[in-house]
């Protein structure tokens, strides 16, 4: 049996099961406070930073999507490493984690080679990739019963058309999943070589305030045919073509609206750690897509 083995355990996020379930809960302590949202969420958008800087924000959609498990989470990740143009896919076997394995589903695998030539079985591509790997323990302790499908999507004009094909495969198939995009928002500092507002507090706030916002906004609307070329114009999402793919997978599955769960970034998220003035900082935000029911109020 093909199995993924973690590439980012014991970097990103721990490798021993006894570690990796201490700061599952750790990190999940705040998902019990999640805002209303009402309606089926169909899916969402998560960060990809090691958990310590992000695990409790990526967590809060996850936590969401217990009020009504998928049978199967379609992930569709960021592209960190040079993969070519198709989106690719891990379609067989099981991804194993430092706390159990999750399965892939094969059929729906299948079914979605069988109708989009935008997604390859390319299960190499995601060898090294950490955009999809630090989400599984995820499902693997919050959704124990769920299967998955990984697909990495490299940003393109035709990302809107994998989720849609994507979908479609889904629905041919009868199959009930939930569509979790995987990215991390404005990259800024010194470090990112990324301070058009100069260095400190200010420039942070603002790649917060108002960069991030960009993104935000977009995905809020879920104008799918957008992100990519905002990201590539304001440098605020690394993962704009798994983005656009699930807001076109949702939108298609009939998602209504989005609900923003939280938008925090490294600055505050380490800020017990590294207090003082932050040079460097990597936003992060928890949304959902919902369909039914009135919408609640989104946190600020």
């Amino acid at each position: 049996m093909l199995v993924r083995e973690p590439a980012v355990a014991g970097m990103f996020y721990p490798d021993h099961e006894a570690a990796c379930r201490s700061e599952l809960d750790d990190v999940l302590g705040g998902a019990t406070s999640l805002p209303a949202v009402g309606g089926q969420i169909l899916g969402g958008i998560v960060p990809h930073a090691g958990w310590i800087c992000s695990g409790a924000v990526a967590g809060k959609v996850f936590a969401a999507l217990r009020k009504d498990p998928p049978e199967t989470v379609v992930l569709l990740g960021a592209v960190h490493y040079p993969i070519g143009p198709a989106a690719a896919m891990f379609g067989g076997g099981a991804w194993r984690t430092p706390i159990g394995s999750v399965a892939i589903d094969a059929e729906l695998a299948e079914a979605v080679l069988d109708r989009c030539e935008l997604v390859l079985h390319d299960p190499e591509a995601h060898r090294a990739e950490h955009s999809i790997e630090v989400q599984v323990p995820f499902i693997r302790r919050l959704l124990p019963q769920a299967r998955l499908l990984p697909i990495m999507v490299p940003p393109g004009d035709n990302c809107p058309k994998v989720g849609e094909e994507v979908a479609e495969a889904v629905r041919q198939l009868g199959r009930k999943v939930a569509y979790v995009g995987s990215t991390d928002l404005t990259h800024y500092g010194p470090r990112y070589r990324f301070t058009p507002q100069g260095l400190g507090r200010r420039g942070v706030a603002w790649a917060k305030q108002v960069n991030d916002r960009r993104m935000l906004d977009l995905i809020l609307a879920m104008r799918a045919e957008e992100v990519v070329e905002e990201a590539q114009a304001h440098l605020n999402a690394c993962g704009s073509g798994a983005v656009s793919a699930t807001i076109a997978a949702c939108r298609r599955s009939g998602a209504e609206r989005a609900v923003l769960l939280e938008h925090t970034n490294s600055a505050e998220t380490l800020a017990h750690i590294e207090p003082g003035e932050p040079s460097d900082a990597v936003g992060y935000a928890a949304v959902v897509f919902t369909r039914g029911d009135s919408p609640p109020q989104p946190q600020a």
